[in-house]
């Protein structure tokens, strides 16, 4: 296959993507609006079925963003490596097949799936929907780990592992070094070996509760089976997010005018994170008291690092690229700038609850809920719909960011009544919080639950102006299928 051909089915297989992921996320975001109706008394659901949609949302939304990520660095990293596009479309059927498992039962013990609580029995959903989840869980772990591991073949294959981790840039010589664009370092130290990583230990994970399902006598241990889940789950989040990031890295020099290139600094601090993203978990166990007091340690001391190198070179680099650029401010480079303050702001008040004084008073309370949405709400997702309008082609400015206003306004309307929440001690987890026996505390809960609800609204109508613009420019044609080199 031509480099045109090859361009031309990467552009297809990425189109298809484009029209999946936003109905995905906002049916996703629709689930989200009906759990905070219920918490504020304005719908009354059953509690199981709560639980099913609280489960359905997270790992939805966690897969979504991450298989989005993976699908939209691919397509960018074409113009430098050829990734197997047999591959690639079976990612995407699999995936497919794995969402329309977990939709089918009502599997309610959170994203989590935190061992023994699936298996116990009178839990609210039967015993085929528990084996169809894990069964779809493992469909998905084998979909994003063939994925995972041929992108990372591509690129060793092109730039050999020393200068894809842009190890070369550590000595002082510049002769004869192989330079290579910050999305292949960060795709490769910052989210393909801790990708690959811990997808093998979720699908160990799952092959052990499956086990457990077919032979329910089977017992395991349930600290070192949380550990395994937050191993994965918490690596699968973070490098979502440098996935987002890669993008921005990739993309918001065509809109600035200038270049960004890798250098020892930026090569130095993206493969500290690889090493911090595969630890910083720890901070989701520090309840966990028979863990060894060296984990709690190391998992603070990971959460307060992983937070420096990564955010200060970004942060640095996208005002180097903003500062006197003369940069119109369309809604790509405003997606990608506004995604960058999201991803800060969420990372400060993750690293606020991952500080062992405070997590002990915020672990179980809605804090943990707003920094994660944070992140990824107006953060990732900002930047990945900043990406979708590039690639889409459209030109509908106007229409596109005051969808994004919306959105902003919305997101962060939502994004406070968690903060508040926390911060006055509302649980979260809670189906209905007049369960609370403390009345106050229910009550207010329910309130913010209600202002919630509607910032909700808010935000889902201004994602319908964004997609609708997203849309038009895929329906309409306004990139040529061979058009990976008119993003440079």
């Amino acid at each position: 296959m031509d480099d045109r051909s090859y361009q031309q089915a990467i552009s297809g297989l990425t189109r298809l993507w484009a029209w999946t992921v936003p109905l995905l996320f906002l049916v996703l975001v629709v689930l989200g609006l009906t759990m905070r109706l219920n918490q504020a008394n304005v719908i009354a659901l059953d509690a199981d079925l709560f639980y099913a949609i609280m489960t359905l949302h997270g790992l939805g939304m966690a897969g979504t963003a991450f298989v989005a990520g993976l699908a939209g660095v691919t397509y960018l990293l074409a113009r430098y490596v050829r990734v197997n596009l047999a591959i690639m479309w079976t990612m995407y059927a699999l995936t497919v097949l794995g969402v329309v498992g977990l939709v089918v039962g009502r599997f309610g013990p959170g994203w989590y799936l935190l061992y023994p609580l699936p298996f116990f029995d009178n839990t609210g959903w039967p015993n085929w929907a528990l084996g169809l989840a894990v069964l779809s869980l493992i469909v998905l772990g084998v979909a994003w780990l063939l994925g995972q591991v041929d992108v990372f073949r591509a690129l060793i294959a092109r730039y050999g592992l020393v200068n894809s981790m842009a190890w070369q840039y550590f000595g002082k010589q510049r002769s004869g070094r192989v330079e290579i664009p910050p999305i292949v370092l960060i795709s490769m130290a910052a989210c393909l070996v801790p990708g690959i990583l811990t997808t093998i230990d979720g699908a160990v994970l799952l092959m052990l509760y499956l086990f457990k399902w077919l032979s329910p006598a089977l017992t395991f241990d349930p600290l070192l089976f949380k550990n395994m889940v937050f191993l994965w789950g918490h690596t699968l989040v973070n490098i979502t997010m440098y996935l987002g990031l890669a993008m921005v890295y990739e993309l918001l020099p065509k809109y600035s005018g200038k270049p960004w290139k890798t250098n020892t600094v930026v090569a130095i601090s993206w493969n500290l994170v690889m090493v911090y993203v595969l630890t910083a978990f720890f901070h989701h166990l520090y309840m966990d008291f028979a863990q060894p007091n060296i984990l709690q340690y190391i998992g603070q001391i990971a959460s307060y690092l992983s937070a420096v190198p990564a955010t200060v070179v970004t942060v640095f680099g996208v005002i180097s690229q903003v500062y006197r650029s003369g940069m119109q401010w369309r809604f790509v480079p405003l997606c990608f700038y506004l995604g960058t303050i999201g991803w800060v702001i969420g990372g400060l008040a993750a690293v606020v609850d991952s500080t062992i004084t405070v997590n002990s008073a915020f672990h179980n309370t809605l804090w943990v809920p707003a920094h994660f949405h944070t992140y990824f709400l107006v953060g990732y997702f900002l930047m990945l719909w900043g990406f979708l309008y590039d690639f889409s082609g459209s030109s509908r400015e106007k229409l596109a960011k005051a969808g994004l206003s919306l959105v902003v306004v919305g997101g962060y309307g939502f994004l406070l009544m968690f903060y508040l929440g926390g911060t006055f001690g509302v649980p979260r987890r809670y189906a209905a919080y007049d369960s609370i026996p403390l009345a106050s505390l229910a009550a207010t809960g329910a309130r913010f639950a209600e202002i919630a609800a509607a910032f909700v609204l808010l935000l889902i109508v201004g994602l319908i102006f964004m997609f609708g613009v997203i849309y038009g420019g895929l329906a309409k044609g306004l990139r040529t299928s061979g058009s990976v080199s008119t993003a440079e």
